[in-house]
């Protein structure tokens, strides 16, 4: 039941790898919709139960025959709540790692766990007293009550998020609701899935062609190969859009990869001047987000014109991932993370007139793998790092103030915002520097910190944190050119190290801070990761470290180089 959280749709796929069906339905679905249930798992998310409008149950569903309860974070306040127990603002929230302490006498929930175990919490209110007849499983030192159950009805509730890879005996809990508390029987082998994908490819097309505009990333790539496979090559287009966002070498890459998966009918559209005339003066996220997402449609209806693709026997291809819909407040409760360049107003219209194919829309980024594995693709078209759709312009921060870092007990605030999920909610929160630390430390300050999401520390620079300031900074080819060097750069020696095939992601990110003369400066941002619903910042070697450090500070402009040390959450994956 999708009560808002991010992770709605992680928890049923998590439900399908242990063999058992699973469906995504609304917090207020009626009971009576879920005759033949065999559990209900209600999922966390960002609001508050005492909030007008947050999302709430049918509380006839705990009352449900036969039909085991699980609640996650706010599904296990919303139980509380319903039950008539009590919840309250917690004065210190907990974002990211956390140790349980569980009961001498577990239930079903957490048998044959240890008794103390890492979670990963992401909340600030809290259950202060449990519903009668429930009892309390775990705790943790700011959480007195981690984990409630009621076996008498079948009810059980932890406020930490056991589908994600973070909490280290998540699978272990979700399969002893499955089996030992639901008693489901395994019923899901998703068998011949590639055909069922080209037949779903076949009916949605009905009769249409497909023209793709493709990016080289391993989304769009397997959405392609797909159709190509199920339509055949005459009936798939595809298009690469020169952006000006890209990293050096992109578009000579992306031209051999669909030259050697049969594509026929690929070309090359230059839209540079477009894309950086029309972000020339966009400086917020969002916004630039909007602005690519309007080109990108731009530059699509121009190609599509020039080649009559606009007539009723074309549709448009896109490679959109679930955690794209997702973070994008694609469930119907989740609260914005940020807006996905395929999910502007203007996509939703040709969606609303059936003129898209999506055909990974179900799947997250190693489930895309798996499928791209399934399909014969080389290894390293698959391997490779997954890339933001609307490029660097994510990656170059801008700013149209002046600021200076303020020094505070815990290091630097610096003048610098990046987006963040913190309790299932987007933030956008300045920056802090460390003097020393990692990412445990990272996540214990910014946790207890209000105005900061992120952390990170100083690896090489020119100067000093104190004597560096921000610059208003806009998107110019000078900004864009410097960081294109500098990923260059990072993603050369990671990869001769090995370093990148040990990592899920390496987003490199400039930001608008220096002196006179090296006025940005560069976040090196290493992350691991499943699916990219959460994330571990990764420490780099420190030789390689050392030598990546040297070759950028060469780079001219830059006047430092940082290291991000926050997981995800608080921090997103990317700055923006």
């Amino acid at each position: 039941m999708d009560a808002g959280g991010q992770y709605c749709h992680l928890i049923a796929r998590k439900v399908r790898e242990l063999g058992i069906s699973a469906e995504v339905r609304a917090s207020d679905t009626p009971a009576a919709e879920f005759a033949g249930a065999r559990g209900i798992i209600i999922s966390g998310g960002p609001s508050s139960v005492y909030e007008s409008g947050s999302p709430t149950i049918d509380p006839a569903i705990l009352r449900l025959p036969g039909v085991a309860v699980l609640g996650i974070c706010y599904g296990q306040q919303l139980m509380a709540y319903v039950e008539h127990g009590i919840v309250e603002q917690g004065e210190k929230g907990e974002y990211g790692f956390a140790q349980i302490c569980v009961s001498e006498t577990p239930t079903d929930l957490l048998e044959g766990l240890p008794v103390s175990q890492q979670v990963w919490m992401s909340h600030r209110d809290k259950v202060s007293q449990v519903p009668g007849g429930y009892s309390v499983l775990a705790s943790t030192p700011t959480c007195a009550i981690a984990a409630m159950a009621n076996p008498s009805t079948r009810h059980y509730a932890v406020q930490f998020h056991p589908e994600v890879v973070h909490t280290k005996h998540g699978r272990e809990i979700l399969s002893n609701f499955l089996f030992r508390i639901a008693e489901c029987e395994k019923d899901w082998n998703p068998t011949g899935l590639i055909e069922q994908l080209e037949e779903q490819i076949r009916r949605t097309a009905a009769g249409r062609n497909v023209f793709f505009f493709v990016s080289g990333g391993v989304d769009s790539t397997v959405a392609y190969t797909l159709c190509l496979r199920a339509l055949g090559p005459e009936r798939v287009w595809g298009a690469y859009v020169d952006t000006g966002l890209m990293r050096e070498g992109e578009t000579e890459f992306v031209g051999d990869l669909f030259r050697k998966l049969g594509a026929t009918h690929f070309h090359v559209e230059d839209a540079r001047a477009e894309f950086l005339g029309a972000l020339s003066e966009a400086a917020e996220p969002e916004k630039k987000r909007h602005i690519i997402g309007q080109q990108f449609v731009d530059v699509q209806q121009r190609v599509l014109q020039s080649e009559r693709f606009l007539e009723g026997a074309w549709i448009l291809g896109q490679g959109t991932i679930y955690p794209d819909t997702i973070e994008s407040g694609g469930t119907a409760k989740a609260d914005l993370i940020k807006t996905h360049h395929n999910r502007v107003p203007a996509i939703q219209k040709l969606i609303d007139e059936n003129r898209i194919i999506e055909p990974l829309t179900q799947f997250y980024k190693d489930e895309v793998r798996a499928v791209g594995k399934q399909l014969g693709l080389p290894a390293e078209f698959l391997d490779r790092h997954p890339f933001p759709g609307p490029g660097l312009a994510i990656r170059c921060l801008c700013a149209t103030e002046s600021g200076v870092p303020l020094q505070t007990e815990d290091g630097w605030v610096l003048p610098v915002k990046s987006v963040g999920v913190q309790g299932d909610s987007r933030s956008y929160r300045n920056v802090l520097v460390v003097s020393e630390g990692d990412q445990q430390t990272a996540t214990s300050i910014v946790n207890r910190r209000g105005d900061v999401n992120r952390a990170m520390s100083v690896v090489g620079s020119h100067a000093p944190v104190a004597e560096m300031i921000a610059t208003p900074a806009l998107l110019t080819t000078e900004r864009l050119d410097r960081l294109r060097r500098a990923d260059a750069i990072a993603r050369q020696l990671s990869h001769e190290s090995g370093f990148d095939a040990q990592i899920w992601q390496f987003p490199v990110v400039l930001i608008p801070l220096g002196v006179e003369g090296r006025p940005d400066s560069i976040v090196l941002r290493p992350i691991q990761s499943v699916d990219g619903m959460t994330a571990d910042a990764v420490t780099i070697p420190s030789e390689l470290l050392e030598r990546m450090v040297a070759q950028l500070k060469q780079v001219e402009g830059l006047c430092a180089i940082f290291c991000d040390l926050t997981n995800k959450p608080p921090g997103t994956i990317e700055w923006e």
